[in-house]
């Protein structure tokens, strides 16, 4: 009933013409949605085979999927997936690892262990660091986040792993107006609420208040508490100060926790590793490899100064079948959010193994030149203006025509966005920086080329010319 047959062929199969047409198909292709359909419809009862299910996936993924794999996929901050990861994912589904344990899977533990070690290496942090891989940035701040509400709790002398946080007083973090909605959403399932953070910004594009932050931790007198720094803002790629940061939080006594999603990897660059001095102060990282270091979802990571953290924040009650804390056959399923997990490790080791620290720094300043490069473009066509300046891999601009209403350029901005994600060719949201509407390509995809920032800006002019 579940032979296999020649699956793994036929998906081999569509795997090199599709790969082979990300670099000139549309991102999105607006008639392929026609097919979405053909996936619902009721559960069947025989099945319609094993074969036909699969010829069915692959005919209508490779049409109506997006292409956000493919070069000209800069919405969101989504990386692409390298050669090596994408070959090391479809091993990880092969061997189906379930790294809960070293008992579980001696293999996927050793991987692990090298692979958070060798990501420690990557971003230049001293030796002694641990963490954790899990699924997104989001987890990985609600692994950081974790710990720095066990830190905390211990402050006040509770165990807020066996009792909760019930009777004790709201936990004060503070950042600047950079803090994104999954630090927010970390603390919400923690249990603090996502209202939680006081935001301290010095203008309206949310650069950190240093002097309001220290005059709110001086006013807690000694209380602890928590900072986070934020390495990446998401709509210009702007960076808190993490040195500063770092100082506050040892004059104060505080837990410094690093939202690093795709800005850590500023590290990788003598031209941007100034950005992030200080992570090493920092109690805490969160980051994503499903960004810049290209592998595929679901991938994330969190690194821990104090790696003994982990196991006291995330360790499970015990049951007899399973090894517990301290077992030399437990593992990485009680150093984090995720007991039962995929072997994601597969991935990263591959693509570090591969290209090793020499081809992510050339990676990482292809993509600051393409920036650049995006940032002159824009500031050289009479109809877009940059709104701000582009530390890293995000240009933000709007569509600015000569003696248009300024009053109705939001609106134009986002009939612009719209137009764009329709005509597929390219993707790229829209957001609002500073109180005013404007796109902010992000460019990470290892595939990306000259071509096609100036292909970018081409289409976007056109349909500019439309509206």
């Amino acid at each position: 009933m579940f032979s296999g047959d020649d699956l793994l062929a036929r998906v081999f199969a569509a795997a090199g013409p599709y790969l082979d047409s990300l670099a000139g198909r549309p991102v999105y292709d607006a008639a392929a949605a026609k097919l979405l359909p053909e996936l619902g419809g009721p559960l069947p009862g025989a099945g319609v085979g094993a074969a036909e299910a699969i010829d069915r996936l692959l005919r209508i993924g490779t049409a109506a999927g997006t292409a956000s794999s493919g070069p000209r996929f800069f919405h969101f901050v989504t990386g692409g997936v390298t050669p090596a990861a994408l070959a090391a994912d479809w091993t990880a589904a092969l061997l189906d690892q379930n790294g809960f344990s070293r008992v579980s899977s001696p293999f996927a533990h050793e991987a692990e262990t090298v692979v958070l070690d060798w990501l420690r290496s990557l971003f230049g942090l001293p030796a002694g660091w641990g963490g954790a891989l899990v699924g997104s940035a989001t987890f990985a701040n609600f692994t950081g986040l974790g710990c720095a509400t066990h830190w905390w709790g211990g402050r006040l002398g509770a165990d807020t792993v066996r009792d909760g946080l019930a009777g004790l007083p709201r936990m004060p973090v503070l950042s600047g107006g950079y803090v994104h909605a999954s630090a927010r959403k970390a603390l919400q399932m923690l249990g603090h609420g996502r209202n939680t953070v006081e935001v301290f910004a010095a203008d309206a594009a949310g650069r950190a208040d240093l002097a309001g932050m220290r005059r709110r931790l001086t006013a807690l007198d000694g209380a602890p508490a928590v900072l986070i720094a934020n390495a990446g803002e998401v709509n210009a790629g702007d960076f808190d100060p993490i040195g500063e940061l770092a100082d506050l939080a040892a004059e104060h006594g505080c837990w410094l926790h690093v939202d690093g999603a795709f800005g850590l990897f500023a590290a990788l660059s003598g031209r941007t590793a100034h950005l992030v001095r200080g992570i090493e102060r920092a109690d805490s990282i969160a980051a994503d490899a499903h960004k810049w270091l290209n592998v595929p979802y679901e991938s994330g990571f969190a690194l821990i100064r104090e790696p003994d953290r982990l196991g006291a924040a995330f360790g499970m009650p015990g049951s007899p079948y399973l090894p517990a804390a301290g077992d030399p056959a437990a593992g990485y399923g009680l150093l984090g959010p995720e007991s039962s997990r995929r072997a994601r490790s597969l991935p990263i080791w591959a693509t570090l193994a591969a290209y090793g620290r020499d081809g992510y720094r050339d990676m990482v300043e292809h993509h600051l030149d393409l920036a650049q490069r995006l940032a002159r473009r824009v500031d050289e066509a009479p109809d877009l203006e940059r709104l701000a300046d582009v530390p890293l891999c995000i240009v933000c601009f709007r569509a600015h025509p000569p003696g248009a209403d300024e009053a109705g350029l939001d609106d134009l901005n986002r009939a612009l966005g719209a137009a764009l994600i329709e005509d597929g060719r390219f993707f790229a949201g829209t957001t609002v920086y500073a109180g005013r509407v404007a796109l902010r390509p992000a460019i990470v995809n290892w595939r990306t080329t000259a071509a096609d920032i100036d292909e970018f800006v081409a289409v976007l002019r056109e349909l500019l010319g439309r509206l």
